[in-house]
């Protein structure tokens, strides 16, 4: 099947300037993303408003498509890159994650060959359960999402032993008909109250598989997220 990973990238950030081209370690913040992308062996395409961040990686082995500025997320954009191209598969790499490991990208790809139309992936952390810029997930028996959440859940009754809380990690693979249909649907209201654009999928009927793993992520979202990357880093 012919597939993807797209990274969507925005020049503006509202809590940090610039954030794709932030140096970490003395190299933009994008260019470990699209590195690492390139890593897995899959094709690669930058999709980005802005010059500057094209600029970034123009001497690596990265398609490079334009959007529009005003395209309101990451999947809008990501879905304007590959509407006219002949692909089945397609990942959304946020733009602002700069660890990337082969394995788990391979595995997002597997599933969805074998007929899920959206996956991503989960991580236990307990510390994610007391910090509302962590999404939680709970799923169900059989590894699906049942509910994105920033507030801790599930609730923990004292005493009980649980794999949760589960980190979402916002890395996405959807079939190509799957996300064009989900860029085109209205915002939900559980989307709005939460502002996670993944619920627009669950409040439409889709299922999405989530799994798990134990690598190591943390996207860079303020300025304190730099430090701690740089450190987790290792060779680089």
């Amino acid at each position: 099947m012919k597939r993807a990973i797209v990274i969507p990238s925005r020049l503006s950030s509202s809590r940090l300037k610039e954030k794709p081209l932030v140096l970490i370690k003395g190299k933009p913040l994008i260019r470990y993303v699209v590195e690492g992308c390139i890593r897995t062996r899959h094709r690669v395409i930058l999709a980005t408003d802005s010059e500057k961040i094209a600029g970034a990686v123009r001497d690596l082995p990265a398609e490079v498509v334009f959007t529009p500025s005003e395209l309101p997320s990451g999947s809008d954009r990501v879905a304007y890159a590959v509407k006219d191209l002949d692909l089945e598969l397609v990942i959304n790499y946020q733009g602002d994650e700069p660890f990337v490991y082969k394995e788990d990208v391979n595995r997002l790809f597997q599933v969805l060959e074998e007929g899920e139309k959206v996956a991503t992936l989960g991580i236990t952390d307990k510390e994610a359960y007391r910090r509302n810029s962590d999404v939680k997930v709970v799923l169900d028996r059989n590894g699906y999402a049942l509910y994105f959440s920033r507030s801790p859940i599930p609730f923990f009754r004292e005493g009980v032993r649980s794999p949760y809380p589960v980190k979402h990690i916002g890395i996405y693979a959807f079939r190509k008909d799957a996300l064009m249909e989900f860029v085109n649907m209205k915002k939900s209201s559980l989307e709005e109250l939460e502002s996670l654009e993944q619920l627009r999928l669950l409040e439409n009927g889709y299922r999405i598989r989530v799994l798990l793993t134990e690598n190591y992520y943390h996207g860079v979202d303020v300025e304190e997220d730099i430090k701690l990357v740089e450190s987790k880093l290792i060779g680089e």
